[in-house]
């Protein structure tokens, strides 16, 4: 099995590349080659035995997509991204990366001959715009109200469209809110969300630009490799037309990430939330939706984590190395 990856060099990308040299694809299917690509230059996915080649080059740049698929990789995971704060700030960046990469991906692997490869397409809840009903099921229209809304809206299209005539076989994954995302703050409107646990959990001050009751839905990075990975290797007829999902998650408020917080490391890293307002921040993030039924993912295989306490606990697990919650990194 050939698997193509890009966007390897970001947070998911690291995970999935670790996750597949220690344990290949679910049910036992072996990787034997990765193909690696992003803008920076890919880490090597460390323990793995099979060939592997990096590629530094934008997607978006003419002749890169038919690069990266001369090999016929047989799973491409496109991770590759503008994040949403940086989309809205830089129309003609997130347009370009967002779309013109993707239809070019999708365009290489249309124009090869006697090719059809999974592919799982990474989307996001921002296809969907308000007014929202309070649970959003899948079949809600896609109106989105940002720019990398509509970007991934499009990617969701052509992905149907695409498999719709036998030219890939496509899945596509609205991923929740990933937290609590290891490093250092991103670009995204979301990263907050985030960086409220992950400082005070090492020890550092935080900002939070939004109120208490500001609700969202999540998942952990842990469960966004875990999306991906059955993405790879499912059985896509149980998706019909509609090649896209929304993935489980929880819908949480600011508020009971807070209370999670207090309970694994008490008032002290609390007191390292500082309250700073920001307009553009809550702007953005009040558009967006905060619940989901996702029977249709659910049916078809897919899990997340159900409170915050266990997306915390994913956190002190694969990050933290046995460090006590609050106490610096060395």
């Amino acid at each position: 099995m050939h698997l193509l990856v890009t966007g390897a060099a970001g947070m998911i990308g690291r995970k999935l590349l670790d996750r597949v040299a220690e344990s290949g694809l679910p049910g036992g299917v072996p990787v034997t080659a990765m193909t690696l690509a992003d803008v920076i230059e890919p880490d090597v996915a460390v323990g793995f035995g099979g060939s592997r080649t990096c590629v530094t080059a934008d997607l978006s740049q003419p002749g890169t997509a038919e690069r990266l698929i001369a090999e016929r990789p047989d799973v491409i995971v496109h991770l590759a991204a503008v994040v949403s704060g940086e989309a809205e700030a830089d129309l003609e960046k997130g347009y370009r990366v967002n779309l013109d990469g993707t239809r070019a991906l999708f365009d290489a692997i249309r124009l090869a001959e006697d090719y059809m490869p999974r592919v799982v397409f990474a989307s996001s809840l921002a296809v969907f715009g308000a007014p929202f009903p309070e649970r959003i099921a899948d079949d809600f229209h896609l109106t989105p109200l940002t720019s990398y809304g509509a970007q991934k809206a499009m990617g969701e299209l052509l992905l149907d469209d695409y498999s719709r005539r036998g030219m890939l076989d496509g899945v596509g994954l609205r991923f929740p809110t990933i937290c609590i995302r290891p490093g250092k703050p991103n670009k995204a409107a979301s990263s907050f969300f985030s960086g409220i646990l992950r400082e005070p959990l090492n020890g550092q001050d935080a900002v939070l630009p939004v109120g208490d009751d500001v609700r969202h839905w999540f998942a952990s990075p842990r469960a966004a490799v875990d999306f991906i990975l059955h993405a790879a290797v499912m059985d896509t007829s149980v998706l019909g037309q509609r090649r896209s999902l929304t993935m489980p998650g929880l819908s949480a408020t600011v508020a009971d990430q807070i209370e999670a917080l207090r309970e694994v490391a008490g008032e002290d890293a609390i007191a390292r939330i500082r309250r700073e307002p920001d307009p553009d921040v809550a702007r953005i993030v009040a558009g967006w939706p905060r619940d989901f039924d996702t029977a249709r993912a659910r049916e078809a295989g897919f899990r997340a984590e159900t409170s915050f306490r266990q997306i915390i606990d994913v956190y002190l697990e694969d990050e933290m190395g046995g460090r006590e919650p609050g106490a610096p990194a060395a």
